[in-house]
C-alpha cells in the first residue's frame, strides 16, 4: 500500500492571513508556505551593518532603505519573501495596498547562511530578476570574508565582481554608495564557519 501526502496549497491572501498572526516569518513560494530559519547572530551583524550604511549614506537622497521585516513579492514566481536588506528608488510600489509587502526593490542584499546559501544564488536570484526595478543584487557570506556583487549592465546581463580581503571596497553601481569588507563584518565573529 502507498501512503500519498497530500500538499495544501495556499493563495496569497491566505498565505498573508496566516503570516499576520504566525510567531515565525514563512516564504510563500507558489501556493506552499515554508518556514524561514532563523538567523544567527553574525547574520544580523551583517545586515545590520549594510542598513546602518546605506541609510545614513543615503539620507536625504529619494531613496527607502529596508531590513528584514519588509516582504517582497514577486508576481511572476508568485514568491513572497524576507530579503535581509532592500533598497527602492523612490516610493515604495505596495502589493495591494499593504504597507508590509513592496514590489519594487532596487537593490537586495542577502547574508548566506548553510541552509539558504544554494537557494539565494539559485532560485531566489531567479525570481528577483523578474522585477524590472531589480539593479544589483549583494551576496555576503557570514562565515568568511566573502562578498558576490553581481550588477545589471545596460544590455541587461549580470555581471559578477567578488571580494575576498577585508581591505577591500564594494562599489555600488546603481547607488553613489561604498563600503569596506571591514564595515560589512564589523562586529562579526564567524564562530559557525
Amino acid at each position: 500500500m502507498v501512503i500519498q501526502v497530500q500538499s495544501r496549497f495556499y493563495t496569497p491572501e491566505e498565505y498573508l492571513d496566516l503570516e499576520a498572526i504566525a510567531e515565525d516569518k514563512s516564504e510563500y513560494r507558489d501556493g506552499e508556505i515554508v518556514p524561514v530559519t532563523g538567523g544567527s547572530t553574525d547574520h544580523n551583524e551583517i545586515a545590520g551593518n549594510l542598513y546602518a550604511h546605506l541609510k545614513f549614506a543615503l539620507r536625504q537622497q529619494p531613496y527607502k532603505v529596508f531590513i528584514g521585516d519588509v516582504r517582497l513579492w514577486i508576481p511572476t514566481w508568485r514568491l513572497f519573501t524576507y530579503p535581509d536588506v532592500m533598497l527602492i528608488s523612490g516610493d515604495p510600489t505596495y502589493y495591494s495596498d499593504r504597507t508590509d509587502t513592496v514590489t519594487n526593490p532596487q537593490i537586495i542584499v542577502e547574508v548566506l547562511s548553510k541552509s539558504t546559501r544554494n537557494y539565494d544564488q539559485g532560485d531566489k536570484f531567479d525570481a528577483y530578476r523578474t522585477i524590472p526595478e531589480f539593479q544589483e543584487y549583494v551576496l555576503v557570506d557570514q562565515y568568511q570574508v566573502y562578498v558576490k556583487q553581481f550588477t545589471k549592465t545596460a544590455e541587461g546581463y549580470w555581471f559578477l565582481k567578488e571580494y575576498r580581503e577585508a581591505q577591500q571596497t564594494v562599489v555600488f553601481s546603481s547607488v553613489e554608495f561604498a563600503i569596506r569588507l571591514t564595515e560589512i563584518y564589523e562586529g562579526v565573529t564567524m564562530q559557525n564557519a
